[in-house]
C-alpha cells in the first residue's frame, strides 16, 4: 500500500496549486467548451489538471493517473489495481455559472478501494484529506482539525445534487426513509462527500451516473471519517470498473440503509 498522511498532505498541497491556477483563470476570462459527451469544459478544468498531473509524476512516479480531461482525449493509462482518479475541476456547472460549489478531487485507488482522498474548495480554501488507516482532516480558515461523521438521529439531513437531482434521488429518499427527512440540502460537486464527513449531514443517495473521479477522494475520506459509501446493490462501492463508470451510489455517515435496488427497481433509468 503506498497511502499514507504525508502522501496526503503532499497531494493537499497539489491540490491547492491546482486551486490557484483554477482562481488564475477566472481572474483572466474564460469561455465555456462542450466535451463530445456534452459536458462543458474551461481553460480552468485543463489548467488544474495539468499541474496535478505534474505533481503526481513527481510523487508517486510509475503510479498511472486516470484524469478526467485527459480521458476525455482519448488517453487512458494502462494500469493496474493501484492507479490515481482526479478530477481537476468537480462542479465544473457551478464554476462556469459562478456558483462556489466546485472542486479538485485526487483519489488514489488500491485493490479496487479508495485508499487516499483529497478534495480543495477555492472557492472557501476548506482542504479535506484522509489516507487509509488515519482521521480524516479538514483544513480551513479555523485551522486543522480531526472530522467525524455523526451518529443516526430521529430526523436526518440528505443531501442531494444541485446539478444532477433526479426524481429518483426523491422517490429513493421518501421510500427508504418516510416522514424522517428532516432537511434536504442541495450541493454541488464532492463538497456533500466533505458535508458528512464533517457531521453536518446524514445520507446522500445519487440515483444516476457518475464517474469514479468524481467519488474516489470523497468516498476515501468519507471512509476515514466513519462514514460508507456503496453501490446501488448495496455492496461497498468499487472502482477499476468499466469506463470508469458508477451507476449510481448511496453515501451515509456510517449507518446501513435500504439499498438503492431494493427501493427502486428502475434505478438506472431514473
Amino acid at each position: 500500500m503506498i497511502a499514507n498522511q504525508k502522501l496526503a498532505e503532499q497531494l493537499g498541497e497539489a491540490a491547492r496549486e491546482a486551486g490557484a491556477a483554477i482562481l488564475a483563470v477566472v481572474q483572466a476570462g474564460f469561455t465555456a467548451e462542450k466535451k463530445v459527451d456534452a459536458s462543458p469544459v474551461t481553460e480552468a478544468d485543463h489548467a488544474a489538471e495539468a499541474v496535478v498531473l505534474d505533481v503526481l509524476r513527481r510523487l508517486a512516479p510509475g503510479v498511472p493517473v486516470v484524469a478526467e480531461e485527459q480521458v476525455a482525449k482519448g488517453h487512458i493509462p494502462a494500469h493496474d489495481d493501484t492507479f490515481f482518479l482526479v478530477d481537476p475541476l468537480d462542479g465544473t456547472k457551478s464554476f462556469i455559472a459562478g456558483g462556489p460549489d466546485y472542486t479538485v478531487n485526487i483519489g488514489l485507488i488500491e485493490a479496487g478501494v479508495p485508499s487516499l482522498g483529497v478534495i480543495f474548495a477555492p472557492a472557501s480554501e476548506r482542504l479535506w484529506l484522509a489516507s487509509a488507516g488515519g482521521e480524516a482532516m479538514l483544513i480551513d480558515g479555523e485551522g486543522a482539525r480531526i472530522v467525524r461523521t455523526r451518529p443516526r438521529g430521529d430526523a436526518l439531513v440528505a443531501l442531494a445534487s444541485k446539478s444532477h437531482f433526479t426524481q429518483g434521488a426523491a422517490d429513493y429518499l421518501e421510500r427508504a426513509f418516510p416522514g424522517i427527512i428532516a432537511e434536504q440540502v442541495g450541493v454541488g460537486s464532492s463538497l456533500k462527500f466533505g458535508i458528512l464527513a464533517n457531521g453536518e449531514a446524514d445520507v446522500y443517495p445519487r440515483v444516476g451516473p457518475t464517474s469514479e473521479w468524481d467519488t474516489a477522494a470523497g468516498h476515501a475520506i468519507l471512509l476515514a471519517a466513519g462514514g460508507r459509501c456503496d453501490g446501488p446493490d448495496g455492496q461497498p462501492l468499487q472502482y477499476g470498473k468499466k469506463a470508469y463508470f458508477n451507476p449510481g451510489f448511496l453515501a451515509t455517515a456510517g449507518w446501513e440503509a435500504p439499498a438503492i435496488t431494493s427501493i427502486l427497481d428502475d434505478f438506472l433509468t431514473a
